[in-house]
Formats: C-alpha cells, structure tokens, sequence
C-alpha cells in the first residue's frame, strides 16, 4: 500500500525532472560543457554538497540561476545520479561496467554515500565477472579512493583466491606497483612462492624493459636500478616455501638484488635445515585463518589433495575445513566427542603423538552417527613422521570398503575394522589410543600412544 502512495509521487519528480520547469539550476557537465537543468531545492535538500554548492559563499549566479561547472563528471553519468535525486530510480544492469565505475567515482566526489555504497554492493555482486574483463581498471579506481574499502577488499580475496585473473597473463605486467605490493603482501595468495618470484621478475622487467633480461650481464647502474624497483617486494618472498633446487635455478641468479642479512639467512635455512620462517613472514595460506594448534595450512592443502585424489598442490582452495573438536578444549571423553562431531558430515582427525613431532588421524567422508559399521570408498589415514615437514606425509586408503569407519557412543573416532585388539585407529572412552592393521595399509602407526592433543575439522565443499 506505501509503494501504490510513493509511486506517484516519484513520477510527478521525474515529471519535474524532464519537463525543466521553473528550473533555477544549471550545471555544466563534461569537457563538452553540456547544460543540465535542474531545481536547487531538491538537490540542496538530497545532498550536503549541493547545499554548500549553492551557499551564498560559493554559488555562482548568472541571470538569476546557479551556475554550476563539474567537467570531470560527464553528462550521462551526472543525469543518472541527478535523476536518482529527484525519484530515487538507478538501474545498474543497464549501464556499463566502465559508466558503473564511473559512477562510483561520482557519487563519492559529491559525497552520496548511500548512493556509494549501493553501488560498491552491486559491483561486488558481480565482481567475478568484472575482474575477468578488466581487472586492471577497477583495481586502479578503487586503490584511489578510501571510501571504496570494502569493494577493495572484496575484489583483493577474489584475486587471491583465483590468482590466475592476473598472475601468469600479461594483465600482470601492467599491474601498478602498489596493487601488486598489496596482492604479494596477503597470505591468501593461492600461488606456490616461486610462482609469486617468477611474475615478479618479469613485471619488474617491464617495467625497464631497456635492461638486459639476463641478470649476468646487467652494468652496475643497471642492478640499482632494479635494485631500486623490487626494494620492498623481496622482504615480501616466502624463500622458506622455494626448495634450494628451484632457488639455484630461478632466484640465485638475481641474488645480487637480496639483501645480504637476507642471502645469509636462506643460505642457513638450506644448509642447515632450519626450520623457522625467513625473515618471519608465514607460509602463504588460501585456506583463510587456521585455528589449529597442531596443523598449519600446509596440512590443509594435503588433506584436500588427498580428498580428491590429486597429487600436485592446490591452486584453489576447495573446501573450508572448520574446528569442531578440540580434546584440551571440549574434553578427552567419548561423549564430548559425539556432543561436538555428531551430525557434523565429512570431517578430519588430527592428533599429535606426545612426546614426538608425529601427527595421525583420518578422513571420515560420512559422519559418527549411530552405532555400528559404515562402508565407503573414500575414507583415508595418514600419519607425518615430522608434522613440521610435510614431505613426511604418508596416506592410506581404505581396503576393506565395507568396514572403513566404525561408530560406538562409548567410544571416540574409530577407523577400520577391530580385529586382533584393536582398530586400525582407536579412540577409547577414556582417551587412550591404539593402532592394529585391519581395513588400511600398516602405515607404522605406534600400537599403543599417548596424544598431546587431538582435532576435529568439518569438512565443507565450497560453492
């Protein structure tokens, strides 16, 4: 019934609009100088900017209308936002994807923020679309303008997420240097490290391409000069995630522009198997934040890997894998395990071996309802020699389908068949665990061990 009154109302401001009568406004929109006629008291009364435009310290007047010149906001674009003024219509699905641009600067420029943030909404809706057509462009106005934050923020995780939209195509190349420092600093960054070097090296070339693209035969100005380019994107390098192989290969023969603090430090982490980070920066994570107290992303990535039976490393990150069960948390006993897993779905289990750095668990692809067995194909265990290595991963899948996941409320998370004492792994009510080969290869788990702790992690495909 509102809609039926408000209706007429706006149509009669459009009619105003349209018609230009007793008009007492006219602004100069374009380099062109096209006229727009308009009422100073509906704009003064929609926007601050208006009302401070047409003050009597700042107005212009000639034959006693405002006079008004904004040459920067072209005549389409300022009729649209003037039209929304008088009857609130704007329809976005009509316009361009550089007019919508366009527009978002305008409406920031005259200081509509509901209109702002409108149309931030809309492009983040179809922000997928918009990066695959012309990223570049987009990136640029919104790294202009502070008010754009969120729709930055949005456009940066969905590059991060799928990194090929720029990274590898030579959309990179032309990527001004502060949006690449912004992608390279996030530890969302869906690339392998030397993915992340490789682009680099040659968006820095562009940017000099007289320099030799051979580093060997660079003068001494011309090493300053990249020395002067890439600066702060090296501090930014995860050397720690390059094996010393592919370093030999792909960065040593740029070494000349590392730091030497920086060079003395990969060269300590290569030859003497340290593992702490370099210069302190994380592993690159797409998984988003971690809340484990054993596992890091790394593990993640794996586990997805071993979900969809890939074996390279993931570019994208195809599930969230969300906390559920923490033992030290949620409690060690077989019912605050069923309270926490139950009805949960797919999910992993993680436990840290005491007094080792071995970490076991499994993947149940169903869930721990009820009691008794469960068959399914694609159940798996695994276990890390050194959970701090993850080349140390081993898996197992399930052999005997028809008994891989075992549930009993009396018991914690069982895996395979019982047989010979015990589970391929088993959890008892009272926390203690055990391993016996049944329904999975022997993968050397320890027969009777103590846990630090153990997780749980739902396990959810994305859309």
């Amino acid at each position: 019934m509102l809609q039926k009154l408000c209706v007429p109302v706006l149509n009669n401001f459009e009619n105003l609009f349209n018609s230009k009568k007793n008009y007492d406004v006219v602004i100069q929109a374009g380099e062109e100088n096209n006229e727009i006629f308009a009422h100073s008291a509906i704009l003064c009364c929609q926007s601050n900017y208006f009302n401070t435009a047409f003050s009597d310290n700042w107005a212009e007047r000639k034959d006693g209308k405002f006079m008004l010149k904004k040459p920067n906001i072209s005549q389409h674009i300022l009729e649209i936002i003037i039209r929304y003024l008088y009857c609130g219509q704007l329809d976005l699905s009509v316009e361009s994807e550089s007019d919508i641009l366009k527009l978002l600067i305008a409406t920031e420029e005259l200081g509509l923020n509901v209109l702002t943030e409108y149309i931030q909404e809309f492009l983040i809706e179809n922000q997928n679309e918009l990066l695959h057509n012309n990223p570049i462009e987009i990136l640029e106005v919104v790294f202009q303008y502070e008010a754009f934050t969120k729709f930055k923020d949005n456009l940066l995780k969905i590059i991060c997420q799928k990194p090929k939209i720029l990274f590898g195509t030579d959309k990179i190349l032309s990527l001004p240097a502060q949006i690449l420092e912004s992608l390279i600093k996030r530890n969302d960054l869906a690339l392998d490290e030397i993915e992340v070097w490789d682009n680099l090296i040659k968006w820095a070339h562009t940017q000099h391409p007289n320099v030799s693209e051979d580093p060997s035969k660079w003068t001494k100005d011309e090493l300053t000069l990249m020395e002067r380019i890439l600066s702060k994107f090296i501090p930014l390098i995860r050397f720690h995630d390059i094996t010393s192989k592919v370093y030999y290969n792909k960065v040593m023969p740029y070494e000349d522009l590392l730091p030497k603090k920086l060079r003395l430090e990969i060269m300590k982490f290569y030859l003497t198997s340290n593992l702490e980070l370099i210069e302190l920066l994380p592993s690159r994570s797409f998984f988003g934040t971690i809340d484990s107290v054993i596992i890091s992303a790394k593990h993640f990535a794996i586990f997805s890997d071993w979900i969809d039976k890939k074996e390279a490393a993931l570019k994208e990150a195809p599930y969230e894998f969300n906390l559920i069960f923490r033992a030290s948390r949620d409690g060690n006993k077989a019912a605050n395990f069923h309270v926490k897993c139950d009805d949960k779905g797919a999910n992993i289990v993680v436990a840290k071996i005491k007094g080792t750095n071995q970490i076991v668990g499994g993947y149940n692809p169903l869930d721990w309802n009820g009691n008794g067995d469960k068959s399914t194909p694609n159940s798996f265990i695994f276990t890390f020699d050194n959970y701090e290595n993850i080349n140390t991963g081993r898996i197992g899948r399930v052999i005997n389908k028809s008994i891989a996941i075992r549930c009993f409320n009396s018991c914690g998370p069982l895996f395979g068949n019982f047989a010979n004492g015990g589970n391929d792994i088993m959890v008892t009510d009272k926390g203690k665990w055990s391993s016996v080969t049944n329904s999975y290869p022997n993968l050397g788990i320890p027969r009777n061990f103590e846990v630090d702790d153990y997780e749980v992690f739902q396990v959810v495909k994305k859309n």
